[in-house]
């Protein structure tokens, strides 16, 4: 088992800064890649940027530039850093593991924090 929680969400005017944390724990060594994820009302929930457990990172275009995805092993964290908000940026954002243990595969959300961006 992996538990994911998710702070640093809050109201920002465009053009501002939010850095998100997704802090780790129980099983943390299976845990193969973190996503950072977005649903915004009425839309399909989206990957806004991903990174895996060699450090790879990968964004969507929408918020290439912008945002930065890193982690902290030591602190069992990963970080979303958002730059440049724009209103569109307005959603729930939710913290995903992939993880493989013991021959299995899983997934895990973190229970989300809200990113409101204001014009």
């Amino acid at each position: 088992q992996v538990q994911l929680v998710e702070s640093g969400g809050g109201l920002v005017q465009a053009g501002g800064s939010l850095r998100l944390s997704c802090a780790a724990s129980g099983r943390t060594f299976s845990i193969k890649r973190i996503g950072w994820y977005r649903q915004a009302p009425g839309k399909q929930r989206e990957l806004v940027a991903a990174i895996s457990s060699f450090g790879s990172t990968s964004y969507a275009d929408s918020v290439k530039g912008r945002f930065t995805i890193s982690r902290d092993n030591a602190k069992n964290t990963v970080y979303l850093q958002m730059n440049s908000l724009k209103p569109e940026d307005t959603a729930v954002y939710y913290c995903n593991a992939d993880t493989q243990a013991y021959g299995m595969g899983n997934n895990y959300w973190g229970q989300g924090t809200q990113v409101t961006v204001s014009s």
